[in-house]
């Protein structure tokens, strides 16, 4: 697997639906949408509520929600699928 550096956000923007605008510590800026990482118990009041979703904030470069919730900016940026994806696709024995 080939090593990719670490990133952080430096800014999170709400758009509309589950889109953010987000610039990254390297200074490149992303329209994301991010209800494909919006999955499991912890993202349904996010997922449920736009209020609740529109209070992204950063913390330590990380976009986060009250809740507890938050998505690592290196899945972002380097276009990574979600854990929950990877744990769908994994074959059974």
């Amino acid at each position: 697997m080939e090593w990719k550096r670490l990133v952080r956000a430096r800014t999170v923007e709400p758009l509309g639906g589950f889109r953010v605008r987000v610039e990254f510590e390297d200074g490149t800026e992303r329209e994301i949408d991010l209800e494909q990482y919006l999955h499991g118990p912890i993202f349904e009041p996010i997922r449920g509520d736009p209020a609740v979703f529109r209070a992204v904030r950063l913390e330590g470069g990380v976009l986060t929600w009250d809740n507890g919730a938050d998505i690592d900016p290196d899945v972002m940026y380097h276009n990574l699928a979600p854990v929950s994806m990877e744990i769908e696709q994994e074959p059974t024995h």
